[in-house]
């Protein structure tokens, strides 16, 4: 039975996916901008369909993802290695740029790439999801809910590419959000297996990655070279056209 609260409650969902998808947008941007330009469109392309498949049959599983604490541990490890990655086992030259997508798991760099963003999906959803079953009791509101919310993300993401092109130095801050976002990961699974008896309040986690973004864009922004980037917005801008 439809009720005036239950579309309130979809709007809610959508408007918290949207506010606490910066962490899971700028870690998915950097993963795609390794592709060439051409790609890039259809491995988010990808990526929504996959993200849209498994947000149903996980929201059908909800009961059971609480569970799931491995998934967060090894999301954690995954990012921070990025992290580490990029800071200690990259020049300082090539750490302006977004690293390039290679070949990896027997697949195509382009494929690689579109399994890195469906997995990296379904760490970041499975939060999503539990909240969404507290907020209400009924599948359609927490599929329509979870399902738009995607397509906000994924909007968000096109706005990062953008910037990120635009202003190269900007791939620091990035990454410095990607390690904070593990970081998170990896104390919400001491949490919930009860070795840290604190968690990080979600205010606190998106008031943090704000601020390091827009540090990082001042800075980058302040050392961009003239001309760099003409165009890109443009480009990001219809990357979901």
């Amino acid at each position: 039975m439809f009720q005036a609260s239950d579309f309130l409650t979809i709007a809610l969902l959508v408007a918290l996916e949207g506010l606490l998808s910066a962490d899971n947008a700028m870690v998915l941007a950097v993963l795609v901008l390794g592709l060439p330009k051409r790609e890039q469109r259809k491995a988010l392309r990808y990526g929504i369909i996959g993200a849209f498949a498994f947000r149903t049959i996980a929201t059908l599983l909800a009961v059971y993802l609480i569970k799931l604490g491995w998934v967060k541990l090894a999301g954690a490890g995954y990012l921070l290695y990025l992290a580490f990655k990029h800071f200690f086992l990259t020049d300082a030259h090539e750490r302006r740029n977004a690293p390039q997508a290679k070949p990896s798991m027997g697949l195509s760099a382009f494929w690689a790439t579109v399994v890195k963003v469906e997995l990296t999906d379904i760490v970041f959803a499975i939060d999503s999801i539990l909240v969404a079953v507290a907020m209400s009791p009924k599948t359609w509101v927490i599929l329509s809910g979870g399902l738009l919310g995607i397509v906000m993300m994924r909007v968000v993401i096109g706005k990062l590419l953008s910037l990120i092109e635009k202003y190269p130095p900007l791939v620091d801050g990035a990454f410095i959000i990607i390690f904070w976002v593990g970081a998170k990961l990896f104390l919400e699974y001491l949490h919930t297996e009860g070795y840290v008896h604190f968690e990080v309040p979600n205010w606190f986690s998106l008031g943090l990655i704000v601020v390091i973004f827009a540090a990082s864009f001042l800075y980058a922004r302040a050392h961009a070279r003239k001309g760099h980037g003409s165009g890109t917005d443009d480009q990001a801008r219809h990357l979901f056209d």
